[in-house]
């Protein structure tokens, strides 16, 4: 059963990420490092009360990735067209629109991850 009542707000993701269970916290911590090795340059920040992450510098809050933690998966949030682009390698995993659900049970795809990433990156940059 999930928690009840509004979402805190954190100060700090890793405020956020530390008021996880362990086994959101494990994915959580694992999601934000691919995040930074796909792209060294995002810039992370809160936004929607859930870490969140800047691909290009100074652009609107709308185009952020984000991950948030739920009672047995954590949320990925590449936007619909790097869902719909990687569809195909997706396909065993539970998708919501513009979000993959990674359950604690099952092991990331980390160079899938990795290559959404850079996807979104040249996405917004309009390659």
């Amino acid at each position: 059963m999930g928690k009840k009542g509004a979402m805190p707000n954190f100060k700090t993701v890793d405020d956020y990420i530390a008021n996880q269970t362990e086994e959101a916290q494990t994915i959580l911590r694992e999601l934000r490092s691919l995040i930074k090795e796909a792209v060294p340059e995002v810039v992370e920040i809160k936004n929607y009360k859930v870490p969140s992450f800047t691909l290009i510098p100074g652009t609107k809050p709308e185009q952020q990735m984000m991950i948030v933690a739920y009672a047995k998966y954590v949320s990925f949030y590449p936007y619909q067209a790097t869902i719909d682009h990687f569809s195909d390698e997706l396909k065993n995993f539970e998708l919501g629109k513009g979000t993959v659900k990674f359950p604690f049970n099952k092991p990331l795809p980390k160079e899938l991850i990795k290559r959404m990433v850079i996807f979104r990156k040249e996405e917004l940059l309009g390659k």
